[in-house]
């Protein structure tokens, strides 16, 4: 059968890589000319520390994958306009080579939509800012800033293509865009973006329905579905009906099990122990080979949304705010340990490939387990205001005008004369707000419950209000054409008249890194903390790697748990690895060893705790396996 594919891309030859061509026709995709059978998974490189992406490429082949699907954090490579990092973590470059010496191909999946339950679907903050913005429309400026974006990530991954002798195999074009539109008009600006830049077909990927397919669809782009593949095979042949959209059969993203959100009711998600449900996967993959036809499990591997990096689920009336770990229930769990279906995948695909072609898996040392690391208090958050940007206006302003993208803005209002009444922070609550009089902590909102709560103040002459406001991830599904600009927008007004509050200084807190400008790591703590409800509090501790029989720092790997602590962030040797929340279902936080200093140097440990108890002195400890399970919300309406 000749070649189906209206784009079919071949190059010249390059000085010490194999050109090759990679194509399809009605039944199969096509390496070369003869057919090739995805067996993929997805692994994001920026959620997998760069020293660890070798070892986690190699368990992907060690399952029998043949190719990585992978998504690229737009956010990240371009933290402010004009200004790009491909360094560390977004060097993607680097992390498809590593691919190919590990004898996996790629398929690319740039956006710059992305979802991923990652911070605004891959979305930079500062697109907010700008004038008549619209994400994901044929809308001039979002497709400005996308060209920019598409053309420079081009620039880094040109010698990465297989018609360059690099690994990757496709593009993806948007992101499951039916769930969301249908303008063939912004598909078809985005795609020409693309293929300006990539000599590479592209193909896209979008729910198995009619209304998903119908609005996803683009002409002369090759069309896939995700999910179920009984049914999403089935309704890609029935409701798309061009022939330039049509060929061989891909589950672009096969759930193994889902994501998890921070709740005390939402335990975490995952296939192991649950034999019908394990036996469920392995019967859907076994369909999938035994049809030549393709897959990509949506996690293999889903690694850390480290720092503030995770984003949120739109609930309808509420904000579902992803938690730290991306574990996913993947095959590979967090740490890059193979789970028990990781060995029954690998056993349904060694019956698909030939004998002896895939690779032993490798060995691993197990996790380190840490006792009883003491975390005093070191300072109040308040008192060391000054080392933080500051600006002051009449009117609060938003996380994005402060110039900020991620982390909490404190708002602090001098009361110029009494006023009491119930609070209203803006126009919505913007994730949660924790509301202070006097440096006393009076009550939470948060949009994560269904209902928030109301906070009533009443302010004296000379009086400080504070209101901490904490952006717990801008929502990746739901409703992404809606404002995700972040802190207070709008008014802050106060009872039933809703008298406006005037005269606001506003302190970013980014923390992407360690305050070290207003915490001295090297000086002992010495505060004393005896307000009940008071200001979040600084705690610092430092431990030293226990002895291990293995140089890897795979050795050191550990999880941090901090028992008693109730919300909050942490950093460890400078490095945010994300937050805590006692309600889980996370209830600890994976630290890699490559984090980490071998016994002849300290390890130190920052803790932001948001709701410090009075007289506490905070313990950490490290697991040496996860803990899930689930709390009380100590500020449930």
């Amino acid at each position: 059968m000749g070649i189906f594919s209206p784009y079919s891309f071949a190059a010249g030859s390059t000085s010490h890589k194999t050109v090759s061509s990679f194509t399809y026709n009605a039944e199969s995709f096509l390496l070369n000319g003869e057919p090739y059978q995805i067996i993929g998974g997805q692994m994001d490189p920026q959620r997998v520390p760069r020293t660890y992406w070798r070892q986690r490429l190699q368990m992907a082949r060690a399952m029998g994958l043949n190719t990585i699907f992978s998504y690229v954090f737009w956010n990240r490579l371009e933290p402010e306009p004009g200004q790009w990092n491909f360094s560390g973590q977004n060097d993607i470059a680097e992390y498809f080579r590593l691919a190919q010496e590990e004898d996996l191909h790629v398929v690319l999946r740039p956006g710059p939509y992305i979802c991923g339950e990652h911070d605004w679907g891959g979305f930079p903050a500062w697109l907010s800012q700008v004038p008549n913005m619209a994400v994901r429309q044929n809308n001039p400026p979002f497709l400005n800033a996308s060209k920019s974006y598409i053309t420079r990530l081009a620039q880094e991954l040109k010698p990465m293509q297989i018609t360059y002798g690099g690994p990757i195999l496709m593009v993806q074009l948007e992101n499951e865009y039916g769930s969301f539109g249908s303008d063939k008009t912004y598909l078809e600006a985005l795609a020409t973006i693309l293929r300006d830049n990539f000599d590479l077909f592209l193909y896209t990927n979008d729910g198995g329905g009619e209304s998903y397919l119908s609005g996803g669809q683009l002409h002369g782009v090759l069309a896939e579905t995700d999910g179920d593949p009984r049914t999403g095979f089935a309704a890609r042949d029935k409701y798309v009906t061009d022939p330039t959209s049509l060929g061989p059969l891909l589950d672009g993203e096969y759930y193994v099990t889902w994501l998890d959100t921070w709740a005390s009711n939402y335990s975490f998600e995952t296939d192991v122990g649950n034999a019908a449900a394990t036996k469920e996967v392995i019967s859907d993959l076994d369909w999938i080979l035994s049809n030549n036809n393709s897959f990509s499990l949506y996690m293999f591997h889903g690694g850390t949304n480290l720092g503030f990096d995770n984003g949120g689920i739109w609930g309808g009336t509420y904000l579902e705010a992803v938690t730290t770990s991306y574990d996913y229930g993947a095959p590979l769990d967090e740490s890059g340990r193979p789970t028990e279906i990781y060995y029954e995948i690998r056993d349904l695909i060694s019956k698909y490939v030939p004998a002896g072609s895939i690779p032993a898996v490798p060995a691993l040392p197990n996790l380190t387990t840490i006792t009883n690391i003491k975390l005093e208090p070191s300072a109040d958050l308040f008192d060391i205001l000054e080392f933080f940007p500051t600006k002051s206006a009449d009117n609060p302003l938003s996380m994005e005008a402060l110039g900020q993208s991620y982390g909490f803005v404190l708002y602090e209002h001098i009361a110029t004369e009494f006023i009491q009444g119930t609070l209203t922070p803006g126009i919505g609550i913007r994730d949660r707000v924790i509301v202070y009089v006097n440096s006393i902590r009076i009550g939470v909102m948060d949009s994560t419950y269904t209902t928030p709560s109301s906070v009533t103040v009443s302010l004296q002459k000379g009086d400080y209000l504070h209101l901490l406001v904490e952006n717990l991830g801008r929502v990746d599904y739901g409703q992404e054409l809606k404002d995700q600009t972040k802190g207070i927008i709008g008014n802050v007004t106060v009872g039933i008249n809703s008298t406006v509050l005037t005269g606001w200084s506003m302190y970013s807190l980014q923390l992407d890194s360690v305050p070290t400008a207003s915490i001295s790591l090297s000086k002992p703590p010495n505060l004393e903390i005896t307000k009940p409800q008071g200001p979040p509090v600084f705690y610092y501790g430092s431990y030293r790697a226990p002895p291990s029989n293995s140089p890897s720092s795979l050795s050191r790997d550990t999880f941090l748990s901090i028992p008693s602590a109730i919300k909050g962030v942490v950093w460890v040797n400078g490095i945010n690895i994300g937050r805590y929340w006692t309600i889980g279902p996370q209830q600890s936080l994976y630290v890699p060893g490559c984090f980490l200093h071998d016994r002849n140097v300290l390890n130190e440990i920052l803790v932001l705790e948001l709701e410090p108890q009075a007289n506490s002195t905070l313990f950490a400890r490290g697991l040496d396996r996860r803990e899930w399970f689930n709390n009380p919300d100590p500020d449930a309406p």
